[in-house]
């Protein structure tokens, strides 16, 4: 089960949190529609490419990145987007495309939209396509440690 290694993190860490599970549902809007959260609310995950260095950005499941931007913020040269053949590797216990938003847990650095501060909890897919935590975003902020900075439209 892909979303045990996080749940164990979460209880270790005495995290209060809710597990959603809904039918399979594979880009961010439907998956959204699917638990019954909004857009703004659910948090998806894009694996970028910073000089070379795989990194999370994790942003409200209704913006978009603006590479330029994320490549001003992070100070790095080269940014783009990294294809699934790249880093589905990188997480062995989660389907592509679904992973959740713990970086630490993967060994990479989490950059998170600015945007996503503004809500109270952040909900995302747990490494499956059929399930979403929610939590409050204190508790997420506090575990991951993510650079906040804005680099969506």
């Amino acid at each position: 089960m892909p979303v045990r290694k996080l749940k164990e993190f979460l209880d270790q860490n005495g995290i209060k949190y809710v597990s959603i599970v809904h039918s399979p549902a594979y880009t961010a809007q439907e998956v959204a529609a699917s638990a019954h959260i909004t857009g703004r609310e659910l948090a998806k995950v894009v694996i970028v490419e910073l000089d070379k260095q795989m990194a999370m950005a994790v942003l409200p499941a209704n913006r978009k990145i603006v590479l330029q931007d994320l490549r001003e913020v992070t100070g790095s040269e080269q940014v783009k987007f990294a294809s699934e053949e790249q880093f589905k590797q990188l997480f062995p216990d989660c389907e592509t495309g679904a992973m959740p938003p713990f970086g630490n847990l993967y060994g990479m650095e989490v950059y998170v939209a600015e945007a996503l501060t503004n809500n109270d909890e952040i909900a995302f897919n747990a490494g499956s396509h059929t399930e979403v935590i929610k939590m409050a975003f204190a508790d997420f902020q506090r575990l991951v440690k993510p650079k906040i900075v804005s680099f969506t439209n």
